[in-house]
């Protein structure tokens, strides 16, 4: 069963191939077997899934089934869940029990899903390797000394392994998009406000969104129809209507225009991932593309712009946890001073502690015009970049990341960790869409494409890549862990 895609697992239990209650407890085994190995789940829910199954399969048995009902998934310990511990991946969050579903978990419960349970992560959503959990790195499934990616690892881990079909995760800087290539699944990033930040725990909050991590477009498609939409509860959220995003899968893409940004392409990119890339590009070639060069000329500025803006709203969202109201809280403090300082030094680890420092001292007056606002006015041409190179090409194409995934421990400099976002923070400053596809490997690791859209290109990103996936077989491949046949 876990071979199969979540779009083929559908198709199985309308056929009445097996019961989701069988489907759930072949992957709870496997989960309970395997992932001793990766580390990519915090907290397993196997009563409360098992206990979704059989309400999926009554509902079946009534007629009262849809796309998703029955389907198991993994959840990114990031979003509330009622009932169920919800970490952040962090100690100040280690005892906290969410009382709340996030509206992104409620839609997938409504549309009959079943939660196996909360994948691992960077802290609070700060990384890029999985290596900055307070419950230990999670691993590779491709390769067990290298890293998955990060913020959303564990959920781009478990669905390489097998663990689960399809995943939540959310992207503030490319934490969708650089472990879905990282671990060689498919990683969707929405327009920002296309789907609802309530009970998402924040870390930028311009910046965070949710999306949907699985083995095919086609899968993030069904995936997106589900989440999609407006909440009155977000009000970044938009209201705009939900396509169905399956339709269009097909589409040929004869005609489509493709822009390869020149930034993209330069040093610092791996030539082995460059070649991987430029060999994807040669497919949407032979399937009626046209490709030509474009320029974002203000990318260079990304990363010292994002670093400015992030650290600073992740003060400001992190300042609630003082171990007063819930979250860690220091034993026998002294005063309340001491509380404060001593809740926060036990309770946030070393990266977390470094962007608050940052945000804090960005924000502080004399610095806030210096560079806050001059972060937000080079964000401004950054989007100006994307928007003036969409009138020219239908996507952009690009690596998803520099290098494919490297060692565990390899990266110990913050700087040289924070440039493995290079290609991927831009995405979110700009607010566009954004999905990264299996294109190869270099070695046993493999490499992702990146695709780029315009505001709420969805539908189009996920054309694209699906035609892809029907043209080459990367999105087929395994690692042994996933092969397993129990």
């Amino acid at each position: 069963m876990h071979d199969k895609t979540l779009s083929e697992l559908a198709a199985a239990l309308r056929a009445g191939e097996f019961t989701s209650r069988e489907l759930t407890e072949h992957q709870l085994a496997r989960i309970a077997r395997l992932d001793g190995e990766i580390n990519s789940f915090i907290t397993v829910t196997p009563v409360a899934a098992l206990e979704a199954a059989d309400r999926a399969d009554a509902a079946r048995a009534k007629g009262q089934a849809g796309p998703l009902t029955g389907l198991p998934l993994a959840i990114k310990d990031l979003f509330c869940t009622a009932g169920v511990l919800t970490t952040a991946g962090s100690k100040m969050l280690g005892n906290f029990v969410s009382p709340y579903d996030a509206t992104v978990v409620e839609r997938l419960k409504a549309a009959g899903t079943v939660s196996l349970g909360k994948t691992n992560m960077d802290e609070f959503a700060m990384g890029s390797s999985n290596e900055n959990s307070a419950f230990g790195p999670v691993s590779n499934p491709w390769e067990a000394g290298a890293v998955p990616g990060g913020s959303s690892g564990g959920s781009a881990a478990a669905v390489a392994a097998g663990l689960a079909p399809a995943a939540l995760g959310t992207d503030t800087g490319g934490s969708i998009r650089q472990p879905a290539a990282f671990c060689g699944i498919t990683g969707l990033k929405p327009t920002y406000g296309r789907v609802s930040r309530y009970g998402i725990i924040a870390y930028a909050s311009s910046l965070d969104q949710a999306g949907p991590m699985a083995r095919t477009a086609e899968d993030c498609a069904l995936l997106l129809n589900a989440i999609a939409g407006p909440d009155p509860r977000d009000s970044t959220s938009v209201a705009r209507g939900v396509p169905d995003y399956t339709e269009e899968l097909s589409a040929p893409l004869t005609g489509l225009k493709i822009g390869l940004p020149t930034e993209y392409f330069g040093d610092g990119l791996d030539p082995a991932v460059e070649a991987a890339v430029r060999e994807a590009v040669k497919v949407y070639e032979s399937l009626g593309a046209t490709v030509r060069e474009v320029s974002l000329p203000h990318t260079h500025y990304a990363i010292p712009a994002y670093y400015v803006i992030a650290p600073a709203e992740a003060s400001s969202n992190l300042s609630r946890y003082d171990g007063v109201r819930f979250g860690h809280r220091c034993r026998n403090p002294s005063d309340l001073i001491d509380l404060y300082k001593r809740s926060r030094a036990e309770g946030f680890g070393e990266e977390v502690q470094r962007r608050i420092l940052i945000g804090t001292h960005t924000l502080s007056e004399g610095f806030f015009d210096a560079y806050y606002t001059k972060a937000q006015r080079v964000r401004r041409l950054i989007r100006k970049d994307f928007l003036d190179a969409f009138e020219e090409v239908d996507v952009l194409m690009g690596p998803a990341s520099p290098t494919p995934a490297f060692d565990l421990g390899a990266n110990k400099d913050p700087v040289s960790m924070y440039l493995q976002d290079i290609y991927t923070i831009a995405v979110n400053l700009a607010g566009i869409p954004g999905i990264s596809v299996p294109a190869g490997f270099v070695g046993r690791r493999p490499v992702g494409l990146q695709i780029l859209g315009t505001h709420f290109a969805e539908t189009r990103l996920l054309n694209v890549a699906h035609q892809f996936q029907q043209a080459t077989d990367w999105h087929l491949r395994r690692p042994a862990l996933a092969e397993e046949t129990t």
